[in-house]
């Protein structure tokens, strides 16, 4: 695979390993993701799979999950 960026159209990762852990009561559209080989997290919107890949590391999706968990982004609910 070319290099992996920030971005980048999400086709370009393949259409394998494309997992919706947030799906359920929202139309079909949710937010997609996808662990790469190097471990880094690829995110997609379901409703635009040939849309951008928001790519974050390992540890960025540690801290975001642990955020949302402790109540840090319930802000963004309001």
């Amino acid at each position: 695979m070319d290099r992996i960026y920030n971005g980048m159209p999400a086709r370009q990762l393949g259409a394998v390993g494309w997992r919706k852990p947030w799906s359920g009561g929202n139309g079909g559209s949710c937010v997609e993701v996808m662990t790469l080989p190097d471990g880094r997290v690829a995110l997609r919107q379901s409703s635009d799979p040939d849309g951008p890949a928001l790519i974050c590391s390992r540890r960025e999706m540690q801290r975001f999950v642990q955020a949302v968990k402790s109540g840090q982004a319930d802000f963004l609910l309001v």
